[in-house]
């Protein structure tokens, strides 16, 4: 079941929005307070590339956390995709208002619909295959559960949210435990409650390891074609097993038709071009 429901979206909408706004807006707006503050407009957000829209939450909680009386109608709603100068929204609102919360909430539209976009492409590249896309905690500091949720609106799945709630065992803490048997044993004894425990192996030997010694999880570092092939082989469906590093979408097709499960891509939210939207008034 996914994390995301709609309080929970909303929710953090506005705390992210309202960090953003401090930001901005800090002690006022000097040039919109030129505006008559009791001027009422329309305006529209058109997109000017094609694109997954992710964020409708965001720019709701920038304009109505500015203008409660302000009104929103979505014309592509979350997770759908839309055309090159397609309107997206239209607003009716204070005019003052709309100006202070416009750069906010774009800046949240085009930089989630960027992550939803860029994840769909990956999603559609290895459909038929039995492959999900998965995202890292390779985010933008503090937008981590707005940038997991676009990833989520674009079709992906979500690795874990951070360092508390699943285990991620690599090179170093093997190193440190001793053994991939003890580190494994560690961790079901003092993370009984992480939502799952992975080990990462570079090598066949290791992965052979890992299985005997009850690996659920286990990723695949910077392994070849053939010793992918090799290793699903090996698993013979014990674990989860997911591939991670260095994958783009050159030969993403071949990754997932190896028959491993997941495929991490840290780049989904860490090398992020923005989407062009832009935010227009009609006559006042």
């Amino acid at each position: 079941m996914s994390q995301f429901t709609d309080q929970t979206i909303a929710t953090q909408a506005k705390e992210d929005v309202a960090r953003a706004l401090l930001e901005d807006v800090n002690t006022g707006d000097l040039t919109a307070s030129l505006i008559d503050p009791n001027t009422r407009t329309t305006a529209r957000i058109l997109a000017r590339e094609q694109a997954v829209i992710c964020g409708t939450a965001w720019v709701e909680a920038a304009i109505k956390g500015l203008d409660p009386s302000a009104n929103l109608r979505w014309y592509v709603n979350e997770g759908q995709r839309c055309e090159a100068e397609q309107v997206v929204v239209r607003i009716e609102g204070l005019a003052s208002k709309l100006l202070t919360a416009e750069r906010t909430a774009l800046n949240f539209l085009q930089m989630m619909s960027a992550v939803a976009t860029k994840t769909a492409i990956y999603v559609d590249i290895v459909k038929g295959t039995k492959a999900k896309i998965v995202d890292t905690r390779k985010t933008l500091p503090g937008l981590r559960m707005a940038q997991k949720y676009a990833v989520h609106c674009g079709g992906g799945t979500n690795h874990r949210i951070g360092l508390y709630d699943a285990v991620l065992i690599k090179e170093n803490h093997i190193a440190a435990a001793g053994s991939i048997a003890a580190v494994l044993e560690r961790a079901n004894t003092l993370a009984p409650q992480a939502k799952f425990i992975e080990i990462e192996v570079e090598n066949l030997v290791q992965l052979t390891d890992a299985l005997n010694a009850g690996a659920k999880m286990i990723l695949l570092d910077n392994m070849s074609i053939p010793m992918l092939h090799k290793a699903v082989a090996i698993n013979n469906g014990k674990a989860v097993l997911e591939i991670s590093g260095g994958v783009t979408l050159n030969g993403l097709r071949e990754l997932a038709e190896t028959g491993v499960d997941r495929i991490s891509i840290g780049t989904l939210t860490k090398d992020v071009k923005a989407i062009d939207f832009s935010m227009r008034f009609d006559a006042i």
